[in-house]
């Protein structure tokens, strides 16, 4: 999930736009980068591609099933395995641009962008919206098939659950999971009602309970019934 808000994160600020959002955008593209040194993302990727083919296509005899949109789906799932499969190390072609890196380094240090500290970062600031474009969506796109893959497992894994109705009595709530393995705990309720949920699970029970952010203070656990809706998602 993290990957995912970057990816969007970056996408969206590689937009024609003012030099100081896609300034906004580089920065996205280096916590990609930084996001994938440190785990097999395309790895995990494959793993819950191959998984999910796998499970959908247990689905094909059985009665009520649309096999013509389940084969959509598993034609969707082989374009991205393949498309993954075929890049190798995610983002390697951005890490031996000799420039980029240098830039990463100077925008890890707070103000280290400025034209004083970089100058050739500054030179690019001031090139013509439609070249700082073409520039970023090169750089994006070595990281559009781990995007892609990410895109459709959580897109199949938030589809993959039922809502349900529920109270969370005095602000709290929880929910047994019946033995069962859950990859994703999803909760909606009404922005009127002004509180946001803080969830944790272990392996027997999943936990909702509701704080509100009022004024300056810290968020505090609120007191009252709050009414929801969840879902369990499990690929």
């Amino acid at each position: 999930m993290r990957l995912e808000y970057l990816l969007d994160r970056l996408k969206y600020f590689s937009q024609p736009a003012d030099a100081r959002l896609h300034q906004v955008a580089l920065s996205a593209l280096f916590d990609v980068l930084d996001a994938t040194e440190r785990t097999d993302a395309k790895g995990g990727v494959l793993q819950d591609l191959e998984r999910q083919k796998v499970a959908l296509g247990a689905l094909a005899d059985h009665p009520g099933v649309n096999t013509q949109a389940l084969s959509e789906v598993i034609e969707e799932i082989d374009r991205a395995y393949v498309a993954l499969s075929v890049v190798g190390r995610t983002g390697q072609s951005l890490r031996d641009n000799d420039w980029l890196t240098s830039l990463r380094g100077r925008l890890a240090v707070a103000g280290g962008g400025t034209q004083v500290d970089m100058p050739s970062f500054h030179a690019w600031q001031c090139q013509d919206e439609a070249v700082r474009c073409a520039d970023l969506q090169q750089w994006i796109e070595p990281l559009l098939p781990l995007d892609q893959g990410i895109s459709l497992v959580m897109r199949l894994l938030r589809q993959s659950g039922e809502q349900e109705h529920a109270v969370a009595q005095q602000g709290a709530y929880q929910q047994m999971l019946g033995g069962k393995t859950y990859q994703l705990l999803r909760v909606w309720l009404d922005p009127a009602i002004g509180v946001f949920p803080e969830m944790s699970a272990n392996k027997y029970m999943a936990w909702v309970r509701f704080s509100e952010q009022i004024g300056q203070s810290k968020p505090q656990h609120v007191q009252r019934d709050v009414p929801f809706r969840f879902a369990l998602c499990a690929l």
